[in-house]
């Protein structure tokens, strides 16, 4: 249990010639003659027990080749410093975060390690501090990674938790793209402007919002001036980074629909990765969802790639997990 295996299993009315079908993946549960599988993506397989033919431990996929070495630990705590909420309260090793609604990482649980209490006594501690505050519970989990939380991922599901969104992290070295071209004449800023907010993806951002976004030890926002009636009121691409020691997180990278596919997104990344570089930096992280292709086509092009999946557990519906 908990270990990463493969599993062969005959198969009933497939495809004529194919009598087996194998799958990787963490071992999460094998109850009542079914086995249940997370793999990479964190999306879970079952398996009768009756249809097994094989299976053996298998050693953790193997690590990146290219770009840098890093834990799931390491970057879950480098990621969530980057986005800091504005409450914050340890429950054992877990850390209960809130703010407001803005932001599902910044109003979650971050389960890294031992919360000091028994999950479904933990969960209802969760359940109360979300619920003081008028907040519905998150969980924030992660799968497909060296110490990743599938085991917690079964145990929520069988909870009635409910996985509303999945995303991945990517890593990538930085000097590659702090190296191009584009963005020479992107100056970064400290602060978040007006012009800089006029262009951010969420409007009507709250003061808690800018708390947010003004987070980390090291934060740097850069814009890419319009070229329409407004000019520089209207940014036609805009990016946020925090540097924290090797690492250069980016986020709110974003631009004006009508000028897509110009290179300015990669004029925002490349002069925030030469300001994270001067400060010492050499890796970076952005988190990209599974359905947005266009993003992960222009990450993947910078050199970037997924190092493991993250996902959003929210609560069960009241008396739903029969507490």
């Amino acid at each position: 249990m908990g270990k990463r295996v493969s599993v062969r299993r005959s198969t009933e009315g497939g495809v004529p010639g194919e009598k087996f079908t194998d799958t990787v993946g963490v071992l999460t549960s094998w109850d009542n003659g079914v086995l249940l599988i997370t793999r990479k993506g964190g999306e879970s397989v079952r398996i009768a027990e009756s249809s097994l033919v094989a299976g053996k431990v298998v050693p953790a996929a193997p690590a990146r080749r290219r770009g840098p070495a890093a834990s799931y630990e390491e970057l879950a705590r480098v990621s969530s410093r980057a986005w800091r909420p504005v409450e914050s309260e340890p429950l054992g090793e877990w850390e209960l975060r809130a703010s407001a609604g803005f932001t599902r990482r910044a109003n979650s649980v971050l389960p890294l390690g031992d919360p000091g209490l028994p999950l479904d006594a933990a969960l209802s501690a969760v359940r109360r501090w979300y619920g003081d505050r008028g907040l519905p519970a998150y969980v924030q989990t992660a799968t497909g990674g060296a110490g990743t939380q599938e085991l917690l991922c079964a145990e929520l599901e069988r909870r009635g938790w409910v996985r509303e969104v999945t995303a991945e992290l990517w890593i990538g070295a930085l000097a590659p793209l702090a190296d191009r071209d584009e963005g020479a004449g992107v100056v970064p800023a400290r602060e978040a402007d007006e012009a800089w907010l006029s262009r951010y993806q969420r409007k009507g951002v709250s003061e808690v919002a800018l708390k947010v976004l003004g987070s980390g030890p090291s934060v740097w926002f850069a814009s890419v001036p319009g070229d329409g009636p407004h000019g520089a009121d209207s940014p036609a691409a805009i990016g946020r980074c925090v540097v924290d020691g090797r690492w250069a997180g980016f986020a709110a990278v974003e631009v004006d629909p009508a000028m897509r596919r110009r290179g300015l997104a990669t004029a925002v990344m490349a002069a925030l990765a030469r300001r994270a570089l001067a400060e010492g930096a050499s890796a970076g992280w952005l988190q990209v969802e599974e359905e947005n292709t266009g993003a992960r086509a222009l990450y993947a092009g910078m050199g970037f790639g997924a190092h493991h999946a993250y996902h959003h557990y929210r609560e069960p519906a009241s008396g739903a997990d029969g507490r």
